[in-house]
């Protein structure tokens, strides 16, 4: 990764910390006030969110050190490790949301003052939604998981806002009806319907990571491009050139390649060369490629 797009990252990151914290004090504080459990997931969801912030960001600042010694193959597993924490962190705690709705909704449900909550609501949408646009957009321009796994976070408390302050509409609207008597249900079943979209995000996440962790093939996306662009090599050299591993892992796109030569040997120049114009071809991936290639007889 280039200084540049490192030095963006750490500038993010430390934005999105900055903003979590606002939204887990007041998130905590007011959801205790109001006695809203919705509320009080909103706030410890961000608490979570601030946590594994900061996670990232020495994690970033981490991989940027240079470190032989610990890890001779590079630094890059250090992303998709952070990933997997972030997804499995969030997963339990709306699992854990969830079975407290539940709960909940059996002993009778919960009273909130249902004002207080909408407007709430309606700061943190116009908060978290700011977060989510400005950092999913300066994901686009800089290839960083950890970015990435950071939109996400904000695009769902973003969502979790939208369904607290309509939630609580609705609420306050059954309030003053004739079935007064089940607005007390509403805040658990906000936060029952909300916990079985959420639990869909982290369990991605935390897929995802486990798949580069384990070095698993890659989206067919990148595959498609290497194949791609390795065929179209094949025309430009005097080497036959076969894929057999491609593989993601955080920021670094490691690819393997059997080179089986035309003629009766292999130069060295040739192969460097098939190497400087694959990773030029490759650049687009705005990924670090990690090219192995193998001399077959």
């Amino acid at each position: 990764m280039c200084a540049r797009t490192s030095l963006n990252e750490k500038r993010i990151l430390t934005f999105s910390a900055l903003l979590a914290s606002g939204f887990a004090g007041g998130g905590l504080v007011l959801g205790l006030l109001v006695g809203s459990l919705v509320i009080v997931f909103d706030g410890v969801y961000s608490l979570v969110s601030l946590l594994l912030t900061l996670l990232s960001l020495a994690a970033s600042r981490y991989i940027q050190r240079p470190s032989k010694s610990l890890f001779p193959f590079g630094k890059a597993i250090l992303e998709p490790v952070v990933i997997a924490i972030k997804g499995l962190v969030i997963l339990l705690v709306v699992s854990y949301s969830l079975y407290s709705a539940i709960i909940a909704m059996f002993n009778g449900g919960r009273e909130v003052d249902a004002s207080i909550a909408t407007l709430f609501g309606v700061v943190n949408v116009i908060g978290c939604g700011y977060a989510w646009w400005y950092i999913a957009n300066k994901s686009k321009r800089f290839s960083s998981g950890l970015i990435a796994a950071e939109a996400t976070q904000w695009k769902m408390d973003t969502l979790l806002s939208v369904a607290v302050t309509l939630g609580f509409i609705s609420a306050w609207l059954v309030s003053v009806s004739p079935f007064a008597e089940y607005a007390v249900y509403a805040d658990p079943m906000m936060m029952i319907l909300m916990s079985f979209y959420f639990i869909k995000v982290p369990f991605d996440m935390l897929r995802e990571a486990l798949r580069e962790l384990l070095m698993m093939s890659p989206s067919d996306e990148i595959c498609h491009a290497v194949d791609k662009e390795v065929s179209a090599l094949e025309q430009q050299v005097s080497q036959k050139l076969n894929v057999v591993g491609v593989a993601k892992v955080g920021r670094e796109l490691r690819v393997r390649l059997d080179v089986h030569s035309k003629g009766n040997q292999v130069e060295v120049a040739e192969v460097e060369r098939t190497r400087r114009i694959l990773k030029d071809k490759l650049s687009k991936l705005s990924l670090d490629l990690n090219l192995t290639m193998n001399i077959a007889s």
